[in-house]
């Protein structure tokens, strides 16, 4: 999906209508040491103690069902020029591709066609 760099919406700040600067947000890094780290932190708290794993931390996890999603929700931040604060999108779209390019770019690609 395509969005424009700019966008003309309204700044709650300003309380008026600015061309506002469209930017993708990264969801951040996962925290990979949390997958087996609550389990090695618990035992460390003394809440482990004894023989064996105290019938808790044996089972194995769940199968799916289903199939994972395979795209992600779209995470837009606005920023207004004037007070350059900035707003996220309100609810995000479902797609596999975002791209933010010029409006000129996006004109030019659409006469190729």
């Amino acid at each position: 999906m395509r969005f424009p760099k700019k966008i003309k919406r309204y700044c709650p700040y300003c309380k008026k209508h600015t061309d506002q600067k469209v930017s993708l947000v990264s969801s951040g890094k996962k925290r990979s040491s949390q997958k087996r780290g609550s389990i090695s932190r618990a035992k460390k708290r003394g809440l482990g103690i004894g023989y064996g794993n105290l019938g808790r931390w044996g089972s194995k996890p769940a199968k799916f069902k289903r199939k994972t999603k395979t795209t992600k929700k779209t995470n837009l931040m606005y920023t207004c020029p004037v007070c350059n604060k900035s707003v996220m999108q309100a609810q995000g779209i479902r797609t596999s591709k975002i791209s933010i390019e010029d409006k000129k770019t996006e004109i030019e690609s659409n006469k190729h066609k």
